[in-house]
């Protein structure tokens, strides 16, 4: 018999993961951007990047294939992904999935990744730019 682990909670977890992110705001993330010393990836589904629009500069890769996409070792990698060194931050929606991609992200030796406090919407009320 196998024994049964505790189920945890998705704010429990998620409250786990984030204590071992180190999450950055809007202006960071954008000044990152600018700098050239991060890759932000925009995992939001299609449906709302075409609603509200596309952070400029940014990577696209649907949540369902990040793993694949940013594994440096991975066959199927970005040409993006070239180091475990590589800082990503991670953009959702809202900031919730996010956190819990990056930290998937973390588990495939990617000790930089982060996310996005507040995700595009946070962006996109600070005023940073978008496009359509």
């Amino acid at each position: 018999m196998s024994e049964r682990s505790e189920a945890v909670g998705i704010d429990d977890l998620l409250e786990r993961v984030r204590a071992g992110l180190d999450r950055v705001e809007a202006g960071e993330a954008y000044r990152a951007l600018q700098a050239d010393e991060a890759l932000l990836v925009d995992i939001r589904y299609e449906a709302l990047r075409a609603r509200d629009g596309l952070i400029p500069g940014a990577l696209v890769v649907e949540r369902n294939e990040l793993e694949w996409r940013l594994d440096p070792r991975g066959s199927h990698r970005a040409p993006e992904a070239t180091s475990h060194d590589l800082r990503v931050v991670v953009v959702c929606n809202e900031g919730y999935a996010s956190s819990l991609a990056a930290a998937s992200l973390k588990q495939l030796g990617l000790h930089r990744a982060t996310d996005l406090i507040g995700g595009f919407q946070a962006w996109r009320a600070a005023g940073l730019p978008v496009t359509a």
